[in-house]
């Protein structure tokens, strides 16, 4: 192991932790939740350089860790791959005969490599996959909040097919969020502005979805200004986007 180079990630954990809480004592050991994360973060370092990896090695390593960290299978998953584990167990239990008919169903199943990872089988037959890490949500007017709902219409733009191997960067979607009326919660009014694909191509979406009778639906454009207009301004500063 370099001593130089672990002296240096030591040095920038130590200078993180600081603006993090610099009350913490780096070398004691009590529990903070930020500090503990860069002293968690510099023994897995260690533990690479401790292993002798540098340069594409380490590279390559590090490429396999942050796959297994955020859940990605190694190697390609196939269809074969969701019928590796007996359904109807207590450790995997199967979906009702009742609950698939009312979903349109012939079977819902999880994949045993990939949790995120779902393949439904309609009633005419037809495949489909889905994974809820594939993507997540940035509010244009508040991009610290992101978050993860229904993407149907991403899953019909990109098709999952097999074999599957998940990108490392996710799609992002960006969006504009009013509330017409406070009994709905944070929102229910939403343009879908465009998505950004994992090779960072940006492609415009204008997609326009409101609540109606407490069910979400597609709604036109020029509904959607009129919302905006009759919102309730809770950001005085929010102004619609060009659309």
């Amino acid at each position: 192991m370099s001593k130089t180079i672990s002296d240096w990630a030591e040095n920038e954990c130590r200078i993180a932790c600081k603006q993090e809480n610099p009350n913490f004592d780096f070398d004691s050991d009590e529990f903070d939740y930020g500090c503990s994360c860069y002293k968690s973060a510099l023994k897995a370092y260690r533990s690479l350089m401790e292993d002798g990896h540098s340069g594409m090695s380490f590279s390559f390593t590090k490429n396999i860790l942050v796959r297994l960290m955020n859940g990605q299978p190694l190697t390609p998953i196939t269809d074969e791959d969701f019928f590796t584990v007996e359904r109807g167990t207590e450790d995997w239990p199967a979906d009702s005969d009742e609950w698939l008919e009312e979903q349109g169903l012939k079977s819902d199943l999880q994949c045993p490599r990939m949790f995120s990872l779902f393949r439904k089988e309609h009633l005419d037959g037809t495949i489909t996959y889905h994974d809820t890490n594939r993507c997540y949500f940035i509010d244009i007017d508040n991009p610290s909040y992101t978050y993860h709902t229904s993407t149907k219409f991403l899953d019909e733009m990109f098709p999952i097919t097999m074999p599957y191997m998940p990108e490392v960067r996710p799609y992002k979607i960006y969006t504009q969020e009013i509330l017409t009326d406070k009994k709905n919660g944070d929102f229910d009014t939403r343009a879908i502005l465009y998505v950004i694909s994992p090779d960072g191509e940006r492609i415009d979406l204008n997609i326009f979805e409101g609540e109606i009778d407490g069910k979400w639906m597609k709604i036109t454009k020029e509904e959607y200004i009129e919302r905006f207009k009759r919102r309730i301004d809770e950001s005085p500063k929010q102004e619609i986007v060009k659309l």
